[in-house]
């Protein structure tokens, strides 16, 4: 026989029938319905004001709230908003103080939230973020053991001419080893240029960069084509933090003063701009003071590196204890008959796998840590997630 089922409405329009049929005194039903004196009196008055409808439940939500905030404050919040769509809370805020400072106005989260309430706002869509940067952090004593990369944001020439300006520098000397506008920033025209000072300055033992394309990816450890190629140069690619621009102060300053020196204004021509550029940078290296260097010239206290650039790209090694698979054409790796996508960076690059626990696989691509592979869960996380999780 299945177990009977019955809800709480069922039993209160039960507990009414029984006690219009007057076949039982009040306190009776009480006792049979398990209910108090009080809970009866309500459901019997509710059902005599709506009829069945009083047996639904009713929001608990206190109809008045002491710290809400009042129809008219929200209402100037609104309207400026409606006349400014492109100010958020903060500046609508203190838009209003600045005009009525003696009311008492909401917090900054408040006045967003009524702003979301009233649909006069819009959700950003979630971004793929680089994995935070786990590597060592090179302070840099002699020159080219540090290298600093980055862009000199976009401008036009006066035909119109997108230039896009990539600068390298050397750490401790703050020689500039390049200001050059290549066609875009894809890999395929940034890597020329590096290779051009490479051949001319030899190799570095890392490069700072932030963490934007070419230099980096959202692909695991954050390597792109282009650091996977440093990589096997024996560069290690260094980043700064997302939003931290300081960490790479020196580069950042050289930036101030080019902008003054080569681009207000620009020059007619992307040919024209090239040469501001050199001579600029002719400049910058052998003539003028630097404060930082004790009055030299960065010329005078950079030299090239003795690390040459190898006519034929060297293998990435690695020692015993480890697993090597090399990364197919999907970007995959085949491990305890289970394909894993490590990304489109390492297609053709040999990783190594290295046990670091009973179930746990460490996967590297030469000194760089990427991720790790579960065997009983059968699954991956980016080396920063394991970290995290493991402090």
């Amino acid at each position: 026989m299945p177990w009977k089922e019955t809800c709480a409405m069922d039993e209160r329009i039960k507990f009414v029938a029984e006690h219009l049929r007057h076949e039982r005194s009040l306190s009776e039903l009480c006792l049979c319905y398990g209910i108090s004196r009080p809970t009866a009196y309500k459901w019997l008055e509710r059902y005599a004001l709506y009829g069945p409808a009083g047996f639904l439940e009713r929001s608990r939500a206190p109809k008045q709230h002491p710290n809400q905030t009042p129809a008219a404050i929200e209402a100037r919040i609104i309207v400026l908003r409606q006349r400014h769509p492109q100010w958020g809370p903060r500046k609508l805020l203190a838009r209003l103080e600045r005009e009525d400072p003696q009311q008492r106005w909401p917090a900054r989260s408040t006045a967003g939230e009524i702003l979301k309430r009233h649909g006069l706002t819009r959700a950003r869509r979630a971004r793929r973020r680089t994995p935070g940067y786990e590597g060592p952090r090179h302070q840099g004593v002699s020159p080219n053991e540090l290298w600093a990369a980055d862009f000199k944001g976009w401008f036009k020439t006066g035909d119109g001419y997108r230039v896009d300006p990539l600068t390298i520098s050397d750490w401790v000397s703050r020689y500039l080893l390049c200001c050059h506008g290549p066609e875009s920033i894809t890999y395929w025209h940034v890597r020329p240029q590096f290779e051009r000072v490479f051949r001319e300055y030899g190799l570095p033992w890392a490069i700072r960069t932030d963490n934007g394309p070419p230099f980096a990816s959202v692909g695991l450890g954050g390597l792109s084509r282009l650091s996977v190629w440093w990589v096997r140069l024996g560069i290690w690619p260094e980043r700064i933090r997302p939003g931290h621009p300081e960490e790479n102060a020196r580069h950042e300053r050289m930036h101030k003063t080019l902008k003054e020196a080569v681009t207000q204004p620009p020059q007619a021509t992307p040919r024209a701009q090239q040469e501001a550029f050199d001579r600029f940078r002719h400049e910058y290296n052998e003539l003028r003071p630097h404060e930082s260097l004790g009055m030299q010239t960065p010329a005078e206290c950079y030299r090239a590196s003795e690390r040459r650039f190898p006519e034929r790209l060297p293998e990435v090694e690695y020692g015993s204890g480890v697993e090597v698979r090399r990364v197919r054409s999907n970007g995959q790796i085949k491990w305890a008959g289970q394909m894993l996508f490590l990304g489109e960076a390492l297609i053709g690059e040999p990783v190594a796998l290295r046990q670091i626990d009973n179930d746990l696989w460490s996967i590297h691509f030469g000194p760089v840590p990427l991720a790790v592979y579960h065997a009983g869960s059968r699954s991956v996380k980016k080396w920063s997630q394991y970290r995290s999780q493991k402090v």
